[in-house]
This record gives structure tokens, sequence and C-alpha cells, in this order.
């Protein structure tokens, strides 16, 4: 097999991961995203989160390098084809100065961004609620029957990151942009983890409880959602890919 030739390399502020999705092309993966010194975008695909060295795993607001290429199928232009083993993590944004860096890249329409041809964005809702709704024994069926077959295909996923139990409710936020009511399901892997490590330490009654004021307080305190559009062109939807807790930004700017 031919290798495969990597242009350039990249440094990125991670901002996004997505839930771990187990695909038959690539394993167990990781959509990951974030910003660069000039506030330009770059998805990061595919990472093998499990995969990774100690040293390589990398949390938000960290800093990496990684060799990347132009993927054959995702025309999204943020999008690129990452060599795994290339990356780095090489430092992290000061909780001072990531303020600053977020707030250059937030926009005021989702529209507006689709019709200009960007894929991820930066929004600040209005007045955000998260809302808990729990599946119907016909959802989670099928969607404990999707992680089964996902898990099975493999050896390799024995000791995934992903869970091998379907949360048995979906997570979605009700808010106000640009003059619009939108509701959207939160993809954020953290919300899915927060879910199952509150539950097994406090019950799920109070971390379905826990969640709901948790959120709310971010609400109050500043919170920046991180959206981004499917890989398949004809489905338009904008998808909740993460949520980002972060005060209106101070004086002062940030310098990588």
């Amino acid at each position: 097999m031919a290798a495969i030739d990597f242009e350039d390399e990249v440094e990125v502020v991670i901002l996004i991961k997505a839930a771990p999705e187990i695909g038959r092309r690539h394993g167990e993966t990781v959509c990951v995203a974030g910003l660069d010194r000039y506030g330009r975008w770059h998805r990061l695909y595919p990472v093998p989160y499990k995969d990774l060295q100690q040293s390589q795993r990398f949390n938000r607001w960290d800093r990496v390098r990684v060799r990347w290429r132009r993927p054959g199928d995702d025309n999204r232009p943020e999008s690129k084809r990452i060599d795994p083993q290339s990356l780095r993590v090489v430092g992290a944004v000061p909780q001072a100065e990531r303020g600053a860096f977020i707030e250059r890249a937030i926009v005021r329409s989702l529209e507006v961004e689709y019709s200009s041809g960007r894929s991820l964005a930066l929004i600040r809702p209005e007045r955000p609620e998260l809302r808990i709704k729990r599946l119907s024994a016909h959802e989670l069926a099928k969607s404990q029957r999707r992680r089964d077959e996902l898990h099975a295909q493999a050896d390799m996923f024995a000791n995934a990151e992903i869970p091998k139990q379907a949360p048995p409710y979906s997570f979605r936020f009700v808010f106000e942009h640009a003059g619009k009511q939108r509701e959207y399901q939160c993809l954020d892997w953290e919300t899915e983890w927060t879910f199952f490590k509150w539950r097994e330490k406090y019950g799920e009654d109070a971390t379905l409880k826990m969640m709901i004021e948790t959120w709310s307080s971010f609400r109050d305190r500043g919170l920046v959602f991180a959206m981004g559009t499917h890989r398949v062109s004809h489905w338009r939807n904008w998808l909740l890919s993460g949520l980002i807790r972060i005060d209106q930004p101070q004086q002062g700017q940030f310098a990588l």
C-alpha cells in the first residue's frame, strides 16, 4: 500500500470534542475541531482517541500540532485528514486569556455562516435551557442495538472509550439566537460522560437535577455553543457539537 502524503502541519487550540463514534472505516474516533492563532477553524479527523499515547491525549484548550492532508470524502473547507501518529500536545491557553481568544470567533448569524460556506461556528445563545428527555423503549432499544453492533465489530473495541451502554436520555438545548427560537440535541462528549459519572456517584434522579442546575448556572455566568454541520451536504442542519463555559472577555489580547 502506498504511503499517504500529508501536506503540512497545523497548530490548533482544541475547542470541540464530539461524542466518540465507532465507524467501519476508521475504528473508534473522536471528531475534533479548534481554532488556530489567526482565528481560522480546523476540523481534525479521524482521531482514534483510545489508541493515542498518554502524552498525546488532549483536553479542551490544549494546543496541539498535527500533520494533515485534504480529505477525499469531505468537502467542508475546515476539514483535515490527519496523521494521528504525528499529533503532539505543545501547550495550553491560560485561563485568563481564554475569553479574549474565543470572543473574536463568535458569530451573530448561523445562516450567514452557512451561506458563506463555513461549517463551524461559535455563538452566544440567549436564554439557553437544558431539557432532558427520557427515550422511549423503542428509541432506547434502537440506540442500544447500534452500540452493541459497533462494539461487536472487532476485539479492538473491548476497552473502547465510547460507553457500551446507551444513555436513556437525550440532552437538548432550547435557546434564542439571531431572533429565532432554536432547539438542538447536544453532542458534546463531556455531557454524556457527566451523566454516567454522576449517576454512578449520586443516583439517576439526583444527577438529572444537578445537571439542570449546573447548566442553568452556566447560562447565568456565560456559555458559548460550538456549532458544526454534517459531512453530508444535503443535510443542512447545524449540530450542537460542544458547550464552552466562558465569561465575557476581559481587557487584554491573546498571543501564542
